[in-house]
């Protein structure tokens, strides 16, 4: 089965083609003034020519679906659904901060945390079993002090996402592992989305709507009082 993956969330824009579970092509950048909007179709065009398939052979597409910067996520999904319309496939949709996850899984950690850089000291964030990758807290807006994730002082914990800077210089953690580098990319996409193709998990695309967590922060314009 041929499948198409999208991420774009965060500052990496990245797509994926699968042949079931193994990955055949991955395009993808981080860039820090988001490139979606520009880059996102080039990208499946390449990763697609990688492949050395056409879109017409593509059977289903996953999303990540946040959460993450809002405009990419309305890039992402506005597009994944344009492939599944036009296709007739159907739509995937997975949480963007699995995705974080997958490459630590079995790497000796108790715990692996993504943390995707929010407002001020805020991040998106969830905790994650590091054998299994198993959530074991739901994913929430999370404001960052001194006391946060105390509970895993003396578990062997991996901070994981451009969030963990910020969290490194607060946290009184002096044992966990902080790696900054970290984003959500399409190919690791690919275990979840299986899972859910298995159990027929597919989304609504007429109701299905991008996991933003947070409603967009824009200026309003405030109306004139009478």
């Amino acid at each position: 089965m041929k499948i198409l993956y999208l991420e774009t969330s965060s500052k990496n824009c990245s797509v994926a083609v699968s042949d079931n579970e193994k990955l055949i092509c991955l395009c993808e950048e981080v860039s820090e003034n988001y490139k979606q909007s520009e880059s996102l179709h080039t990208y499946v065009e390449w990763a697609l020519e990688g492949a050395g398939i056409s879109l017409k052979d593509i059977e289903a597409v996953s999303l990540g679906k946040g959460p993450g910067s809002y405009t990419g996520l309305r890039i992402g999904a506005a597009s994944a659904k344009g492939f599944c319309y036009g296709l007739r496939v159907p739509l995937i949709a997975v949480n963007s901060l699995e995705s974080m996850v997958e490459p630590f899984l079995g790497d000796n950690y108790d715990f692996v945390i993504p943390l995707i850089d929010a407002r001020r000291m805020e991040v998106y964030t969830a905790v994650y079993d590091g054998g299994t990758g198993k959530e074991l807290s739901d994913t929430e807006a999370k404001i960052l002090d001194e006391t946060s994730f105390e509970e895993f002082k003396d578990k062997k914990v991996l901070f994981a996402g451009d969030g963990a800077k910020k969290a490194k210089d607060i946290l009184n953690l002096p044992d966990a592992v902080f790696k900054e580098d970290v984003y959500p990319s399409a190919q690791y996409l690919i275990r979840k989305t299986l899972e859910k193709i298995e159990n027929k998990e597919f989304e609504d695309m007429a109701y299905f709507e991008p996991f933003y967590l947070k409603d967009f922060h824009g200026v309003k314009k405030k109306k004139s009082e009478e």
